[in-house]
């Protein structure tokens, strides 16, 4: 099992992360959490076109943090007990919601299903703005040479706790019984959301982005989703002179600070091959979570879909 570019696996299993954390990190997020819990999100429910037998599908709007309408697919099972479970599902990196059709094995479940369009990315949701410097290319700098509460990852990071705050708040559901998952940006997101709403019963992340930027830098894997570090970089600091403060400006949207909040029980899938998200920015995640936990680790895989772990997940959320 040839691990080329990081650790061995021994190694990994109590790797504690390199990117700074902020001191007041924990005040930081409280406070994003208050600012949250103060807005009236104004929720529309739009009939869509695409209808099933057994679920009726809506377009949802939402007003987030900053002001903006947020977007999710919603399906609702027309014939499910009530309560009944649900489940919020998050997108890759510059992605979308995605099709109806990939959610309806959790409507024919009889679970609600809710999947968010994160802002500025591929969908329909709307991006406010508003920040200094690069707006070109990539979220991961997006305000990060503002104050942090203007980051564009700490709005997101939001939103994915206010869209499972007004699914557990939906009459038909049970609140005791929602589920989180995605994969790469929607795995970094799933754990994001299961920390900042930790009534989450069942998260589910696959090869989870927005980890320990700076383990990244170091071992030079700053490219393809973690491209926009480097380019960070040879725009607006070429001599490294903010480069600490950078890093630690960063930790305030790194996913494995939030994860010592996550409460729910939590199945993590990696490939140990991925070059994308390197292994040991997820185990910096993953070796965080006090909760219960297991790992499902594919060593011959890199930062794609291996067989069969779609269907783990969908038996994991069985268990909501």
């Amino acid at each position: 099992m040839p691990l080329l570019f990081d650790m061995p696996l021994e190694q990994l299993k109590t790797y504690q992360g390199r990117n700074p954390r902020p001191d007041d990190f924990d005040e930081f997020w409280d406070e994003g959490l208050t600012e949250m819990k103060a807005i009236d999100p104004q929720v529309k429910m739009v009939r869509s076109d695409f209808q099933t037998p057994y679920a009726e599908c809506f377009d949802m709007y939402f007003t987030g943090v900053g002001g903006a309408r947020i977007h999710a697919k919603v399906l609702r099972p027309t014939s499910a007990s009530e309560p009944h479970p649900a489940l919020v599902i998050f997108h890759g990196y510059h992605g979308n919601a995605g099709d109806w059709m990939d959610k309806l094995g959790y409507a024919a479940m009889g679970y609600t299903v809710a999947a968010l369009d994160c802002r500025g990315q591929g969908g329909s949701s709307e991006d406010v703005g508003g920040v200094v410097g690069n707006t070109m290319r990539g979220h991961i700098i997006r305000g990060l040479d503002g104050p942090p509460e203007k980051m564009l990852f700490r709005r997101i990071f939001l939103d994915t706790a206010q869209l499972a705050r007004i699914v557990m708040a939906m009459p038909d559901v049970d609140t005791a019984r929602v589920g989180a998952m995605g994969q790469s940006q929607g795995g970094g997101l799933t754990l994001a959301c299961a920390a900042l709403e930790p009534r989450i019963k069942l998260a589910a992340p696959m090869y989870p982005f927005l980890c320990d930027y700076k383990r990244t830098w170091e071992i030079d894997l700053a490219k393809d989703a973690y491209a926009e570090l480097q380019e960070y970089f040879r725009k607006f600091d070429p001599l490294h002179e903010r480069e600490d403060d950078v890093f630690v400006k960063l930790g305030y949207i790194d996913v494995q600070y939030l994860c010592p909040r996550i409460r729910g029980e939590v199945m993590l899938g990696m490939g140990l091959m991925d070059t994308i998200c390197p292994p040991s920015t997820q185990f910096a995640a993953y070796n965080k979570i006090d909760a219960k936990k297991s790992l499902v680790i594919y060593p011959d895989f890199g930062h794609e879909s291996p067989p069969g772990h779609t269907d783990r997940m969908f038996q994991f959320m069985s268990g909501l």
